[in-house]
């Protein structure tokens, strides 16, 4: 997982997908974080995505750094806690000025049953699952 979690930090951004009906729907992420031993990632509860995620939390991730690119399927599972809260947005403090941990907008979700798959061109992919 720390292997993700360093792909994803250095990408900066993710392309996050969801479910909208029949429609997939694709956006830029940039949150990531490791919490108490899971991967974590963070939006608005008034959002599409988070409507989204909660109708089907099955979501893919994909980001590129130039050389390789990473893809991860996941169930998105939802913490409510305000500790889990406050780790994401103390990695994240650009984000204080529209969220807070004790704010009921402020939704964090970690990845559950995820396999990601790192790929070149040219080599053997590996597979993470955590």
């Amino acid at each position: 997982m720390q292997e993700v979690f360093d792909f994803l930090k250095k990408c900066q951004t993710y392309y996050l997908a969801t479910v909208d009906g029949d429609q997939p729907r694709v956006r830029p992420f940039g949150t990531v974080n490791i919490f108490e031993g899971k991967l974590y990632i963070q939006t608005g509860k008034v959002k599409d995505v988070s409507k989204q995620m909660t109708a089907n939390p099955k979501i893919e991730i994909c980001a590129f750094n130039g050389q390789e690119w990473i893809r991860i399927q996941a169930v998105a599972v939802e913490d409510d806690r305000v500790e889990v809260k406050e780790s994401m947005l103390e990695s994240y403090p650009t984000l204080q000025s529209r969220y807070s941990a004790t704010d009921p907008n402020t939704q964090v979700l970690y990845l559950q049953d995820a396999v990601a798959t790192i790929a070149t061109f040219t080599g053997e992919p590996k597979i993470i699952k955590f």
